[in-house]
């Protein structure tokens, strides 16, 4: 059986809760000055696991300065938190944040189809999104992550353990 450390299950647990994520991109700007860079855009967006090409998807307006954006500039984060629960401290909420990098698949191809699949089957009610034409999907390949799984439980995650949080369990044996 696959092992799996109490901070990886937790991982697992928490991304699983969660539908949306904060997206902070770097807006379009002119880089040249230190003295202009442009303070970084946050969106809200919901998020679906592609398993098939081990990548986040949104569905995006083109509209959206954020979509230009991460076309200009791929490097993207996200961070996924856990849901308040009335009466307890909010210091110690289970967060986790995620570097990665965005792309825009081709329509007609086998990334986009899948990516369309999977963010359709878990949110069906956005169909009628995507048959806009200024509407499209990004999938994001995670490159590494920062998990707080509570006061003074932080650790840095890599590509790989993301993305086995992400998949489907595996079966474990729940030691740690």
């Amino acid at each position: 059986m696959l092992h799996e450390s109490r901070l990886q299950l937790s991982l697992r647990a928490l991304l699983s809760s969660q539908r949306t994520a904060a997206l902070a991109v770097q807006p379009l700007a002119d880089f040249s000055s230190p003295a202009q860079l442009p303070a970084p855009e946050l969106s809200f967006v919901p998020w679906a696991w592609c398993t098939d090409f081990a990548c986040l998807v949104i569905h995006v307006s083109g509209l959206a300065s954020h979509t230009s954006a991460m076309q200009q500039h791929a490097a993207i984060s996200l961070m996924m938190v856990a849901t308040e629960v009335p009466g307890q401290g909010v210091h110690a909420l289970e967060r986790v944040s995620i570097q990665g990098v965005a792309s825009t698949p081709p329509r007609e191809s086998v990334l986009y189809e899948a990516a369309r699949r999977r963010y359709l089957a878990r949110f069906p009610e956005a169909e009628p999104m995507t048959m806009l034409g200024d509407f499209r999907f990004m999938c994001i390949t995670p490159s590494k992550g920062r998990h707080i799984a509570g006061f003074g439980a932080a650790r840095e995650v890599s590509d790989q353990d993301l993305i086995a949080a992400f998949n489907p369990a595996a079966q474990t044996d729940g030691q740690d």
